[in-house]
């Protein structure tokens, strides 16, 4: 059966949202009352960590820290659809996720200089938001003030390390309250050129 008004449609038991023309977000898939915003999380609001996300998603930008527990490249990715809403709008979408990889950094002498630092193998942790401005998940303590948010360590990549948010991940993110708790002035990939 399938149910044009609203944009639902009702295709086996499962109701599809069809993709809005004007943004190009991803389908969100409604059965029953478990909402599926993301490949990346399950009905219960548990986030897992993308796979392959350098090569399937684009790069928002960098930061560098040179000291301290965090010091490092913090590389932060997005899929391509949320960046084109994202340029159009301001926000992101519902069911973006924000991926920001720590790597330790070395230093070297090189032709452009002397002390240039780079990313090397060695990862320290992964950050996964995923926007949802609905609070779909509001009884699991991962999600709140419009995001999941999710910490996978090495050697544990499946397993989410944050168990509440507040505690764990909002603290961090307090100046950038204004601006959806994101820090977007180091994504020029965000900017129109």
């Amino acid at each position: 059966m399938i149910n044009m008004k609203n944009n639902l449609f009702k295709v086996c038991g499962f109701t599809l949202v069809a993709m809005s023309a004007q943004f190009a977000i991803p389908v969100i898939a409604v059965a029953g009352d478990a909402f599926t915003i993301s490949p990346y999380v399950d009905a219960n609001g548990n986030i897992s960590s993308p796979k392959d996300f350098r090569a399937s998603m684009v790069h928002l930008g960098s930061w560098f820290v040179p000291d301290g527990d965090a010091s490092g490249f913090h590389d932060v990715y997005t899929e391509k659809e949320s960046v084109e809403a994202y340029r159009k709008t301001g926000r992101f979408p519902d069911g973006a996720t924000l991926v920001k990889e720590l790597r330790s950094s070395t230093a070297a002498d090189y032709s452009t200089g002397s002390g240039v630092s780079y990313a090397n193998k060695n990862v320290k942790q992964w950050f996964v938001m995923i926007k949802d401005s609905k609070n779909r998940f509001s009884s699991n303590g991962l999600w709140g003030d419009g995001w999941g948010w999710a910490l996978f360590k090495p050697g544990a990549e499946t397993t989410n390390a944050a168990t509440d948010y507040k505690k764990d991940c909002l603290g961090c993110h307090v100046p950038a309250k204004e601006k959806d708790w994101i820090y977007t002035e180091a994504y020029p990939t965000l900017v129109t050129k």
